[in-house]
């Protein structure tokens, strides 16, 4: 069972991808407006509704059973998934040029999200110096009690991040644009660093637009 929910996950994402390099393919203005949302067949709809609801009805126990087991896709409730939200995570991922997008409800818990994905315990993050201070809270007092250390650059020069990379470096976190410094990061240069190490750059493009 579990090789089959991974290869359906495997076709979805292939799905998805699809999907997304042909919404890619607008211009940015209508993939802001238009992504990951077709007219309601009935209403014709052309606004994404607003569902306000937390539980979704299975067609039955079965269904309902594959839905928890992830052996197909839907809705199960929506602190897990909500159509509305899904229309904005597909339309971020299409302005992103992304495989998939998640939309959370702050931008801690994105970053939390995203480094828990990726750290666990007796692993490393390498991250620039300059760091909105909610971050820097996270990365230095919250996520070394879970045992995952820390590591701050120098300097925002990719050769000091570079220098901190080891087999058991995760990933390598930045701010696009710093807040408050508002220093700008080389992201080009950070990802070359990264990638050349085997590892992902997380990119905080709080201030910037996906459209750059």
């Amino acid at each position: 069972m579990r090789v089959l929910a991974a290869d359906r996950t495997i076709r979805c994402i292939t799905e998805r991808a699809s999907r997304l390099r042909r919404e890619t393919a607008v211009r940015p203005a209508t993939a802001a407006l238009h992504a990951g949302y077709k007219p309601d067949p009935i209403t014709q709809a052309v606004a994404v509704p607003i569902y306000q609801t937390a539980a979704y009805a299975f067609e039955s126990a079965e269904h309902g059973a594959a839905l928890f087991n992830n052996d197909v896709e839907g809705n199960i409730y929506s602190r897990l998934g909500n159509p509305t939200n899904a229309v904005l995570e597909q339309r971020m991922a299409a302005l992103e040029g992304g495989v998939a997008a998640l939309a959370v409800a702050s931008g801690a818990a994105a970053i939390t999200s995203a480094v828990l994905a990726l750290c666990e315990a007796g692993c490393n993050l390498v991250t620039l110096p300059q760091l909105y201070g909610a971050t820097y809270t996270l990365f230095a007092h919250v996520l070394p009690r879970l045992g995952i250390e820390i590591r701050f650059a120098a300097s925002d020069a990719p050769a000091d991040v570079d220098a901190l990379i080891d087999r058991n470096t995760r990933a390598v976190y930045c701010e696009s644009v710093s807040n408050p410094a508002a220093t700008v990061a080389d992201i080009s240069a950070l990802a070359l660093v990264a990638h050349r190490r085997g590892v992902p750059l997380l990119v905080d493009n709080t201030v910037p637009t996906p459209a750059l």
